[in-house]
């Protein structure tokens, strides 16, 4: 039987594994962002990166808050070791993925003319 934690790593590596939610993550590094901009430089429908997200709540990686309509969401602040070397990880061990790199360019582009 596994036991809760094993559970919990489990969860996180899953999350790690999917594309569309390891750019999610690494979008979030930068700080809090509303789903509109996740779904617009995601490229897909709003279902589909709600999906995503509620998979990442769900592994404890990423937190919510609403603020009338809107949704936002940052990086959740580690709970352990296992977890912040999972967040460096994102910083160190993916810096040279394309996809990844051009989203964090994009990202940037977007903030500087939409605040």
């Amino acid at each position: 039987m596994k036991t809760k934690v094993a559970s919990r790593v489990d969860l996180m590596f899953r999350a790690f594994s999917d594309r569309t939610r390891l750019r999610i993550l690494h979008m979030l590094r930068g700080g809090e962002l509303c789903v509109c901009d996740i779904v617009a430089m995601l490229g897909v429908p709003q279902p589909k990166a709600s999906r995503h997200l509620a998979y990442l709540r769900k592994a404890g990686l990423v937190v919510a808050r609403k603020q009338g309509l809107w949704s936002y969401y940052s990086l959740a602040r580690a709970r352990n070791a296992f977890h912040e070397k999972l967040l460096d990880c994102l910083g160190c061990c993916f810096k040279d993925i394309p996809e990844l790199a051009k989203d964090a360019r994009q990202l940037a582009a977007r903030m500087k003319c939409c605040p």
